[in-house]
């Protein structure tokens, strides 16, 4: 079941096609160039750039519940995870400022195309049904979906223990596993967690036998909860790729977002911000 990211290539080709003349204007020493400068652009082509050079404010949809991608830890409301820390990196490239802004998977393709974000960047799956209202970059990270039971359970012991008669299977609501697993599950009973319920609950509770999820979000239960343990497949099972998602319709914007994510794959600061939150694993080179 092992889907690939097939890309937009139609689109990219022809937004590589730069016109010359970036129009920023950065004070001096307001921010340093990144190893390999950014190539020209016409901001004036593109909405979205000539919005944010404009007002000087990148705007980023995030999802703050992500844990190792865009996750507000409950004590000190700060932020962390890759795409905060590369978020920052495409700000200061455009030498403007960041403003973050709530989103959520199920509110992804109504945030983006009421513009109330620029871009988001909180590890978006590319899938088929997103592909109508949304472009995506290259990919940057990919993951196979796991599972998550208690180290207790009777019931889930094994992934071939997960698809039986009368297991409950918890997904969030709005996320690529909630499709893949509605497509998948023959026998199991499908849970679909709605907020402010979340799955370890469903789980803890007994509501539910095991949860679904990808990567980046069971480190979040192997990390902090000594009562879940993580079960795989034994091969593949549905690998996805993640990318940055834009609005459709401007093919400089998104250029010049996948020539960002190019070149922080070529310097290494991709790699650098994976090994800080634990994700070194599913990295796209």
């Amino acid at each position: 079941m092992t889907k690939r990211w097939t890309g937009q290539t139609a689109t990219l080709r022809l937004a590589r096609t730069w016109a010359a003349g970036l129009l920023v204007a950065v004070a001096p020493g307001a921010w340093s160039a990144p190893a390999s400068a950014p190539a020209p652009v016409n901001a004036a082509a593109s909405p979205a750039l000539q919005r944010v050079l404009a007002h000087g404010v990148l705007r980023v949809c995030i999802w703050p519940d992500y844990y190792g991608i865009t996750y507000r830890h409950p004590r000190d409301e700060t932020l962390s995870g890759i795409d905060i820390d590369l978020s920052n990196e495409l700000a200061k490239e455009l030498g403007v400022r960041l403003r973050y802004v709530e989103s959520s998977f199920r509110r992804l393709i109504p945030d983006l195309e009421a513009e109330r974000c620029d871009v988001a960047m909180f590890a978006v799956a590319v899938l088929p049904q997103r592909a109508v209202a949304l472009s995506f970059t290259q990919p940057y990270l990919q993951s196979d979906i796991y599972a998550i039971a208690s180290r207790a359970s009777r019931v889930v012991k094994r992934w071939e223990d997960i698809d039986q008669p009368g297991v409950v299977v918890a997904v969030q609501t709005g996320t690529s596993t909630e499709q893949v697993m509605r497509d998948t599950l023959k026998r199991a009973t499908l849970l679909v967690v709605q907020p402010p319920a979340t799955r370890e609950r469903e789980l803890e509770s007994g509501r539910a036998d095991v949860f679904m999820t990808d990567y980046p979000y069971s480190r979040r239960l192997l990390d902090n909860a000594d009562w879940a343990q993580l079960i795989a497949s034994p091969k593949p099972f549905h690998v996805l790729p993640y990318a940055y998602a834009i609005k459709r319709g401007d093919a400089v914007w998104l250029a010049r977002l996948d020539e960002f994510v190019g070149r922080i794959k070529r310097d290494g600061r991709l790699r650098a911000a994976a090994e800080r939150h634990g994700l070194s694993a599913i990295v796209v080179p």
